[in-house]
């Protein structure tokens, strides 16, 4: 091994180093107020439910603790590489307040993440701290020796070092050169002491895992009976929309034929007629089949695909794609029409003035995120086609977060995992 490579090694550990003591820090200073937060308010919203005010904030208490507990899921895979999955069971989308309260109550999810924020907020608050600690207090100790010593209270200790002049400062800074060597070892380790700690209660135990499987069982014939609807549909649009059209031109055009000797001027309207109505089929059946699959999707790709959606849209749309291949088609069709559902909830209800969309592929997910400006207050099995999304992705276990607090701004999150070639 060079001494290049050795030195470079050296540069990635310290790096590594530093960036898990700032996300440490980071989770630690937002993590702890959010898990406090959701705590208390979930403990206040289920003693409200026998006085019933708490089945109206119930089931929105508990959708934010699984928002941040899937925001969590998501640094845990993104910042430390361990995948912890969701096993939520679905609700019915025209649930009324009393059973959708009860229907997440009896989710063994629901209180599996209730018992993971006071584990958050103490021993998670701690894993998630120690990296900036391993990294801060070494730094103290030289700054002891580099002068701080003499603004000192008597009898300070820095470690075992009782700090009472230069040459104890010094040895305070030759325990934090000692401190910092095994903290370029141990932060990282803490911090994925932290994830390792936030799957061993979020994640769902053998019994969770086979409702999990139920609960994709019932998304794929959910998928069946959305496939079947959609035949019907298409069925019905060619019945009663293109192949009325070209029965019409047909006979328009036998007219025409019979009419050629005998009355040119007429022959001639009819043809004309024949004409227009062709191409009205025309356009019909390209719509149809880019309802189906568009074009562009199968040509040049998602992103190019969700960028030509966009441009249809009346309202400003901005689009970030970095997508280095290209997921199976099944995935793609499915990400297309979720964001396609997405922007039109925004386009109708939300009032948006401008939209932005994001499309990457990381960590084996295919991420695609919808943010809009408009007045928010989106929820999932509202009358907002959110449901139908979320049942779309699961037939292919991708999930579906929704942050859209009343006044906006709105964001939807969908991910799918999936390689790209």
């Amino acid at each position: 091994m060079t001494i290049d490579s050795k030195n470079g090694g050296m540069r990635a550990k310290w790096r590594g180093m530093v960036l898990a003591a700032v996300r440490g820090l980071a989770l630690a200073l937002i993590a702890l107020p959010g898990s406090v937060l959701f705590f208390t308010l979930s403990v206040l919203s289920l003693a409200f439910i026998p006085l019933g005010a708490g089945l109206v904030t119930t089931p929105y208490v508990l959708t934010g603790v699984r928002t941040f507990a899937h925001w969590r899921r998501v640094l845990a895979a993104e910042w430390g590489g361990v995948r912890i999955p969701p096993a939520y069971r679905p609700l019915p989308q025209d649930a009324n307040p009393w059973a959708r309260t009860f229907g997440m109550l009896r989710d063994p999810a629901t209180w599996r993440d209730l018992r993971w924020l006071p584990v958050d907020m103490t021993a998670g608050f701690l894993t998630a701290l120690l990296p900036a600690v391993l990294l801060l207090y070494p730094l103290e100790g030289f700054a002891i020796a580099a002068g701080l010593w003499r603004v000192l209270p008597d009898g300070y200790w820095y470690g075992f070092v009782p700090v009472t002049g230069q040459a104890s400062a010094l040895g305070a800074a030759a325990l934090g050169a000692v401190l910092l060597f095994f903290a370029h070892f141990l932060a990282p380790r803490m911090l994925q002491a932290h994830f390792h700690l936030t799957r061993a209660v979020l994640a769902p135990n053998q019994r969770e895992l086979a409702e999990r499987v139920r609960v994709l069982t019932e998304t794929r014939r959910d998928a069946v009976d959305t496939s079947a609807a959609e035949l019907r549909r298409i069925e019905r649009d060619l019945h009663d929309g293109a192949q009325a059209r070209l029965i019409a031109v047909g006979m328009d055009l036998g007219t025409s034929e019979a009419l050629l000797d005998k009355d040119p001027d007429k022959a001639r309207e009819l043809i004309a007629q024949a004409r227009a109505s062709s191409v009205e089929a025309l356009a019909e059946l390209r719509e149809l089949v880019r309802g189906i699959h568009p074009p562009v999707l199968a040509e040049r790709g998602l992103g190019d695909a969700v960028r030509a959606l966009a441009l249809r849209l009346p309202v400003a749309t901005e689009v970030n794609v970095d997508l280095p291949g290209r997921a199976e088609a099944p995935v793609e069709s499915a990400a297309y029409f979720a964001v396609s559902e997405v922007l039109t909830n925004a386009v109708k209800h939300a009032d948006a003035e401008r939209i932005w969309v994001d499309l990457h592929h990381a960590e084996g997910m295919l991420r695609a995120t919808v943010t809009d400006n408009g007045r928010g207050g989106a929820v999932i099995g509202a009358g907002s086609g959110l449901a139908g999304v979320e049942r779309r992705l699961g037939t292919f276990d991708g999930v579906l977060a929704v942050s859209s607090p009343a006044g906006g701004p709105t964001m939807v999150t969908m991910e799918t995992p999936c390689a790209l070639s």
